[in-house]
């Protein structure tokens, strides 16, 4: 908690300073931590489909994170639910997540690198990867969409200010 903190405090000083940020084969080596992605949305075994559309939509996520104890177990996904749950004729309140989730996700370490977990996104077809502890508890759920604005901080104002073509 404390390291979070003082990380955070750094981060607001860099931006303070008008540090300039440069996106280099360093930039893609930096833990997978650094990106800004938030708290995961988990549902426990047993609950339904309905409840995980209920929390995607609140949250405007497009994944919810599946577990058992605390544990992942599971990632479901709103491709999952157009691929596996609707037009089946079941009510969507009658269908456990588990049933259509994808089990046993591939998940990754804080300090796993951004290279490292982007080419096993593109690897996989993954748009949304579980960040979890060394007990298999849920951190946080980084997306695309996370990856791209963190790189995207790393551009310079001549780039981000171009005229469109």
């Amino acid at each position: 908690m404390a390291n979070e903190i003082l990380e955070e405090e750094f981060n607001i000083m860099d931006e303070q300073s008008g540090r300039i940020k440069v996106l280099d084969s360093n930039t893609f080596k930096k833990p997978i931590k650094d990106i800004k992605a938030g708290k995961p949305i988990c549902l426990e075994i047993g609950q339904n489909v309905e409840d995980a559309i209920a929390m995607m939509q609140v949250k405007q996520f497009g994944c919810v994170l599946v577990v058992d104890d605390g544990k992942l177990v599971g990632v479901l996904t709103e491709r999952d639910i157009i691929s596996k749950a609707i037009g089946t004729g079941k009510e969507l309140n009658e269908i456990p997540v588990e049933e259509i989730m994808t089990p046993k996700p591939q998940s990754f370490q804080p300090d796993d690198s951004l290279a490292f977990v982007m080419n096993a996104m593109t690897v996989g077809g993954y748009r949304h990867i579980p960040i979890v502890d060394d007990k298999n508890q849920p951190l946080t759920v980084v997306s695309v969409k996370d990856i791209v604005s963190f790189i995207v901080e790393h551009f310079s104002e001549e780039i981000l200010n171009l005229p469109p073509k």
